[in-house]
């Protein structure tokens, strides 16, 4: 955390960092800490350097240091082993805590493109990426290290005008094509907002958290969704999908509060914040349209990151959604079939990983709000093989948690097509949903497979052919004692508004005993998720719903 551009070398480190940073730093770096012997020896003399051959002598002075230094390395051998037993962690920021932030915005219309830029608010994707340094110490020549305090500051690294920058305006490596198309502009903006942001770490560079919104209006005489990939043309569909008339597919305004210390150095904060009513003023409230809102608050040094999320609808905006998202750092994402950015420097396969993550609900979003605990997504084809960008043979794959407890099991013993085939148990037995007896009808809040599959077991529902790029598969879970090994609610309530919790989720063995379609005879796909994410899909009510959520200490764990 303590290296940027910036502050490179180790003298860079120990000039300007807090001693408290600089402890942490050397528990988990040991070996660094030897060049700085000859510092920390020269504590023992006024002259410091001058007088370190003295110092070298006095054996009794020089006590108290190497101690010091044998505990130090102590307490590093023990901080490793701990991080062996209890995993590594796939994301760059784990638990949120880097002070020098990397955050993100996207938002998508109804099939996860753009389609149109709002007037004067650029393509949709912004970065909000940061590192905190401290300004070059001034002490005179015989002064002590840390005798004054340093003063911190941000050191933007994407400015508002890139952030501004929309269809026509190059920048660099834009191709011409994506220059005219909203949709390519806007993928490659976020590459170019990566390059930007991107923090070099092992086994590979990483890039932000995501923020996405998406928009679920779908105009059907616009002929801007494909359908199951494929291309169509505009169609009339009345009353299927909200739209209030042309233009109900647009983007939203966006504005942004770059992030900025406080006046006593001590917090971090920042945001960003909108409306899809272009001709809303968000600045005299919020009644009667539809508005969005995220602000992120850290204390510096210490603790987690705290994302706030605000989300409502309104009666021409019914249908929203809103996500935090550790996402792949290249590929494909959950849902987007462009090359993305992210947070997740090491790929999650099932059964090996964990997701820790504290989330507090303050409001829910009414009866029809599917909140999200978590949503993870994924990309294979019916073959088993991995997606390859042909958008006719790839299918998006999700499992999300439902936590609203207002939310019903559609699959039930009468409604076998809302269900998943089967059911798999913790110790691996498999139970049919014929078997009214024993299959976790509850637990199930619905099931829909690929539209471009073909050996589906009947009676079947194929998920909408229209909300993503290329064919999806869902299975939507709720709370039930069947999730209990896996450390997720286990009945309705559990973590919903006033009971904030911290969850540790076997996200990965739940995730590996998920029914999923295959083609028969096909080798079982590798279960690789390159989006994990949480947060709300409000979806269309007799009014205006809101929804308010806190995340922190957000963790992916690779578990073997």
């Amino acid at each position: 955390q303590l290296f940027n551009k910036e502050t490179k070398t180790e003298e860079a480190i120990y000039t300007a960092a807090s001693p408290l940073q600089l402890t942490c730093h050397y528990l988990n770096h040991p070996f660094n800490f030897f060049p700085l012997l000859p510092f920390f020896l020269s504590f023992l003399h006024p002259l410091r350097l001058n007088y370190m051959v003295v110092d070298l002598i006095n054996f009794r002075r020089m006590q108290g240091v190497l101690v010091l230094v044998l505990v130090l390395l102590i307490l590093a051998n023990v901080v490793g082993v701990f991080l062996v037993i209890n995993g590594e962690s796939a994301v760059g920021d784990p638990g949120m805590k880097r002070d020098g932030l990397r955050v993100a915005f996207e938002a998508w219309n109804f099939c996860n493109e753009v389609g149109h830029e709002a007037p004067k608010m650029g393509s949709p994707r912004a970065a909000d990426c940061f590192d905190l340094v401290s300004d070059p110490l001034t002490t005179r020549k015989h002064q002590q290290p840390f005798a004054q305090k340093s003063t911190p500051s941000i050191h933007h690294k994407v400015t508002e005008e890139q952030n501004e920058l929309g269809i026509g305006k190059p920048f660099p490596g834009i191709t011409e094509e994506a220059l005219k198309d909203p949709d390519l502009y806007a993928a490659q903006k976020e590459l170019y907002l990566g390059s930007l942001c991107e923090v070099e770490d092992t086994p590979r560079p990483w890039q932000f958290w995501m923020i996405m919104l998406k928009n679920g209006n779908f105009d059907t005489t616009a002929g801007l969704c494909p359908k199951n990939g494929k291309k169509v043309g505009p169609f009339k569909e009345p009353g299927r999908f909200p739209c209030f008339g042309p233009g109900c597919m647009n983007q939203p305004t966006f504005y942004h509060d770059p992030t900025s210390l406080s006046h006593d150095n001590c917090t971090l904060s920042g945001g960003l914040r909108g409306s899809y009513d272009l001709d809303a003023d968000i600045s005299k409230g919020t009644d009667g349209i539809s508005y969005y809102e995220v602000t992120w608050e850290k204390q510096v040094g210490e603790g987690s990151w705290a994302f706030k999320h605000k989300l409502k609808t309104s009666s021409k905006y019914p249908w929203l959604m809103l996500y935090l998202r550790a996402d792949a750092t290249k590929g494909f994402s959950g849902g987007y079939h462009y090359d993305t950015r992210g947070m997740l420097k090491s790929l999650p396969e099932s059964p090996n990983f964990k997701v820790k993550v504290h989330l507090d609900i303050k409001k829910g979003g009414g009866p029809k709000s599917q909140f999200y605990l978590l949503d993870i997504g994924s990309c294979w084809k019916n073959n088993g093989e991995p997606c390859d960008g042909d958008v006719l043979t790839d299918v998006t794959r999700y499992s999300e948690m439902i936590i609203n407890p207002e939310t019903p099991a559609w699959c039930s013993p009468n409604n076998l097509r809302a269900c998943p085939p089967y059911h798999v148990t913790p110790n691996n037995t498999k139970i049919h949903r014929n078997d009214t007896a024993n299959f976790p009808y509850g637990a199930y809040h619905y099931y829909c497979g690929p539209g471009n599959a073909d050996y589906m077991e009947q009676p079947a529902d194929q998920c909408d052919p229209y909300s993503n790029p290329q064919p999806q598969e869902i299975v939507q879970l709720l709370p039930h004692p069947i999730w209990a090994e896996y450390g997720y609610p286990t009945k309705p309530g559990q973590g919903w508004v006033g009971d904030p919790r911290k969850w540790e989720l076997d996200v990965g063995g739940l995730s590996s005993r998920l029914y999923f379609y295959q083609d028969p005879g096909t080798p079982p796909a590798k279960r690789i998720w390159t989006s994990i994410d949480l947060g709300t899909e409000i979806f269309v009510s007799n009014k205006d719903e809101a929804a308010e959520w806190i995340v922190r200490d957000f963790d992916v764990i690779i578990t073997s």
